[in-house]
């Protein structure tokens, strides 16, 4: 019998998946969107997260831990259902991909601007296929140990209570914003990774509390943002936080050691950590998906293609620009899963409820 995850282990793992490359730039675009106090916007953002989850914990609840594609399966035919899984997989594929490669190209650009970024990429890949080779469940306690290897930063925004002045956030709320709808969508997908919770049904039990372990991941993820947020705004203020493409980078440049140089470059490299774990954590759900379609065939050797297909499309994109683009793109698909799929899902466990009445 396969091992559950834990609850503490599933939050973790929730709380890491949320935290991608998008968490260098959140507060650039909470001040270019939102104008003053443009932070405060994660809140109302992760109340929106909240409902999207527990429209979640219905499906789980309705269909009694069953796995959503059983739930699909039952009820809609198999040649409809292979092009959407095969799309599906497409999608979480190449986001996983492609926040790998906008990790390096920043990485390249700070620290090694004379390496080829694909040479850093492929090195990603390799270590995500050995650790999606672990299941899920060694996934889960990597990602613990890597979150106590990083958590550990947020007690750098200590540094900065000399520099922080409150006059600074001023006492007008998202004024000088603009196109905030657009900006909603963009904050929206710094919190993307939760909905990935929707596979997890069948590696998990009772004791493991998953909805409550998704809520928690949440709050970890929504806190940590929030108080990136009033640090930025209360020291670098939302004027200079709109020109600047890298605030997080650029906040802990700020900090000086007598026997470092470039310390945020040393900063930097522990966010590998999180990006892999939300490169690996798409990367198992392409699998999943992809299981479906291809049952016989070795779940290494589903991992090994989709990782191979996946890093042959990120030579396309070579400047973070494009990246961004494809990133906005598929993580609009992403949203539009999160939310109409547990509708489709619940609609189905209802009508098999009934038919099973009848």
């Amino acid at each position: 019998m396969k091992e559950k995850l834990s609850q503490f282990h599933t939050a973790i793992l929730i709380y890491m998946i949320q935290t991608g490359v998008y968490v260098f730039s959140i507060t650039q675009v909470e001040a270019q969107y939102f104008g003053t106090n443009g932070w405060l916007i994660t809140i109302p953002v992760s109340l929106m997260v909240c409902l999207n989850i527990y429209m979640m914990y219905w499906v789980y609840r309705l269909g009694q831990g069953q796995s959503i594609f059983e739930i699909l399966e039952k009820s809609i035919p198999k040649f409809i259902l292979v092009p959407f899984y095969l799309a599906i997989s497409t999608v979480w594929a190449l986001i996983g991909c492609l926040v790998a490669k906008e990790y390096v190209l920043i990485f390249q650009m700070f620290a090694f601007p004379t390496t080829n970024p694909m040479v850093f990429k492929i090195a990603i890949d390799v270590l995500a296929f050995i650790l999606l080779t672990k299941g899920l469940y060694n996934i889960s306690k990597a990602s613990t140990v890597f979150f106590w290897t990083t958590i550990w930063m947020s007690l750098l925004m200590l540094y900065y209570v000399g520099e922080f002045k409150i006059e600074r956030l001023s006492p007008y709320i998202f004024k000088d914003g603009y196109s905030m709808t657009e900006g909603l969508f963009q904050i929206y997908l710094a919190y993307l990774g939760y909905e990935l919770c929707l596979l997890l049904f069948p590696y998990t039990d009772k004791k493991t509390k998953l909805f409550r372990a998704v809520f928690y991941g949440n709050l970890i993820r929504t806190v940590s943002y929030t108080l990136l947020g009033f640090v930025s705004f209360g020291v670098i203020g939302s004027d200079m936080l709109k020109v600047m493409l890298f605030p997080l980078l650029d906040l802990l440049a700020y900090i000086k050691l007598p026997f470092v140089e470039r310390i945020e470059n040393l900063f930097y490299g522990f966010f590998l950590f999180t990006t892999l774990i939300t490169l690996v954590l798409y990367f198992w759900a392409a699998g999943e998906s992809t299981q479906r379609v291809f049952p016989k065939v070795k779940v290494h050797v589903h991992y090994f293609f989709i990782i191979l297909a996946a890093l042959l499309i990120s030579y396309i994109p070579t400047v973070l620009n494009t990246i961004r683009e494809w990133l906005l793109f598929l993580g609009y698909i992403q949203i539009g899963f999160a939310y109409i799929m547990p509708l489709i899902l619940i609609l189905l466990l209802l009508w098999q409820r009934r038919k099973k009445a009848a």
